[in-house]
């Protein structure tokens, strides 16, 4: 019933005792949490699994296990979590995993705890990383439909030489102290069925406040990622930072730390999935108090990089999501965000608006030009994915062109009447990176830092800003352009070149794209005939070959 992957594992797993095992200094608060049956299930099967080894092994001491962190501070808010990591006293996590599948092959197990194909799940390890701060290897096994990752309690030592800390094994009272917050600091212990805080998680949980269990500087030092992290769990939470912690993420020797020791994936990581969470923006503004854009959205390969101005960004970020907030039918942010992607990727676009005014690199003219400065961001700050990239890149290359539309729709320039004009501007924007909807959207929210700013903020300069918006979709609506790029054709290549009896060529693309025109200007058209009569008519100017 079990699968193993033995090659992943390999066969170092031991479940002798380590050489110094620590008893606790300190008698925990305590409470109590209700589980539900399958993670009582869970919570059985584990503590069999302890019983088991306690009767086979000889470690010195009973197997005591604990759940640790994000699962119990979600227990006590009222929210389910399906990922458990479970901390071990006297073992290994891998040796423990190891110990619960060969526990579960025995048919009596499987009688017991009515164990099915389904709820049991490959062993996983994933292996420690100490120059990028992945300090922790840990086993993982599905288990009843939860993630459940399996590790030793520890205790965590740094010197002053190095950034990689000496892992030992160590008591719950010295795991909890290494960890990022006092909140993540707590366990529920499988064998008293009660909760433990060795720190101040349950007072700090009743005052919703994110706090580190050390002192702040060191706890940042240590590990760097702890400042993205904190501020991630305080936007999630709606729980405020510590005055204390706070006054330290900002230091210039915690954020050169944060620049050069954690991996940009990691960095990568926290920032999607605050921007994907229930409160971007207050994420984006903890990062914009706290003094941390220019360490996170950067390239920080490159030292000279310039610093864009950020003093308005906060008119950005918090007219995206008054836009989000006050969402109805054809609003702005209805019509331009229209799945959950698109939002992810909104939040995005207005963490680099900042450097929209920024000039683009040179070109020294040779090979291709260096992307956008805000692509450099994205890309290397945070490792977005090409798409994502090649969105930034058309969102800042377009801007000209869709804000010269957007002006001579609020001025009623008779260009505006043009049904083909605008189909194929939006043709053209969604080519090139996708999503012309957002292009659109980074336009407005680079607009807003300076139409905004100065003080105008208020609802009435903001109402009158958003409104030229809002008539530009609408007018996008009347004319019946907002499907243009989905646009079906008239008339393929194959068949346009055999109406004028050639080749294809170089002229094609061009061609078609007026073609395309002409039907923008002509909705009712249910042939071709117009579309090829008005490409003969630019044959020379296209450079089509005579029959």
């Amino acid at each position: 019933m079990v699968k193993r992957k033995s090659d992943v594992l390999g066969d170092n797993s031991s479940v002798q005792p380590p050489s110094r095992i620590r008893k606790m200094a300190a008698q925990p608060a305590t409470t109590t949490i209700e589980l539900t049956p399958k993670e009582a299930q869970l919570k059985d099967l584990l503590l069999d699994t302890a019983s088991f080894i306690d009767e086979s092994s000889k470690l010195g001491e009973p197997v005591v296990l604990r759940w640790a962190g994000g699962w119990v501070r979600d227990k006590l808010l009222g929210v389910q979590s399906h990922d458990i990591d479970t901390a071990i006293n006297v073992m290994t996590g891998e040796a423990f995993a190891l110990k619960l599948c060969e526990l579960c092959e025995q048919p009596d197990t499987i009688k017991k705890h009515t164990i099915t194909e389904s709820d049991i799940g490959n062993l996983h390890k994933i292996a420690r990383n100490p120059e990028k701060s992945k300090h922790l290897e840990t086993t993982t096994i599905k288990l009843f439909g939860y993630d459940v990752d399996f590790v030793n309690l520890r205790k965590e030592t740094y010197t002053e030489d190095s950034r990689n800390p000496q892992m030992e094994f160590g008591t719950a009272e010295e795991d909890a102290l290494r960890r990022d917050a006092t909140v993540n600091a707590l366990f529920y212990n499988l064998n008293t069925s009660k909760v433990e805080d060795f720190t101040t998680g349950l007072t700090d949980m009743k005052s919703k406040l994110i706090r580190t269990p050390l002192e702040p500087f060191q706890t940042f030092m240590d590990d760097p990622l702890r400042v993205l992290r904190l501020v991630r769990f305080a936007s999630r939470l709606g729980f405020a930072i510590d005055s204390a912690a706070e006054e330290v993420m900002g230091d210039q020797r915690v954020l050169d730390a944060l620049r050069v020791k954690i991996s940009r994936e990691r960095v990568g990581v926290e920032i999607e999935k605050m921007l994907k969470g229930n409160h971007p923006r207050k994420s984006l503004e903890y990062i914009d108090r706290l003094g941390l854009y220019h360490t996170t959205f950067t390239d920080p390969s490159k030292p000279n990089i310039p610093t864009p101005d950020i003093s308005n960004w906060r008119l950005a970020y918090n007219c995206l999501d008054s836009l989000r907030q006050n969402k109805t039918p054809g609003s702005i942010y209805d019509v331009l965000v229209r799945t959950d992607e698109a939002a992810y990727y909104a939040w995005v676009l207005v963490a680099v608006c900042p450097w929209e005014n920024v000039e683009d690199p040179p070109h020294t003219g040779k090979g291709k030009p260096s992307p956008p400065f805000g692509t450099l961001a994205a890309r290397e700050g945070i490792k977005a994915n090409n798409k994502l990239c090649d969105l930034v890149t058309a969102a800042h290359t377009n801007r000209a062109e869709i804000m010269s539309l957007v002006t001579a729709v609020s001025e009623n320039a008779p260009l505006t009447a043009e049904r083909d004009r605008f189909g194929m501007a939006i043709r053209r924007w969604d080519s090139r990176g996708g999503h012309w909807r957002l292009q659109v959207l980074y336009a407005l929210l680079a607009e807003a830092m300076t139409a905004l700013a100065a003080g105008t903020e208020g609802s009435v300069a903001s109402g009158e800003f958003l409104r030229k918006w809002q008539m530009f979709l609408d007018h996008l609506q009347e004319l019946d352009v907002m499907e243009a790029p989905s646009l079906k054709r008239l008339i393929d290549g194959t068949q346009l070149a055999k109406e004028l009896g050639v080749k294809p060529g170089k002229w094609m693309a061009q061609a078609l794209d007026i073609c395309i025109a002409w039907q923008l200007r002509h909705p009712d058209a249910t042939g071709p005939e117009g579309a090829v009569e008005e490409v003969r008519r630019k044959r020379a100017e296209l450079g089509i070959p005579g029959k």
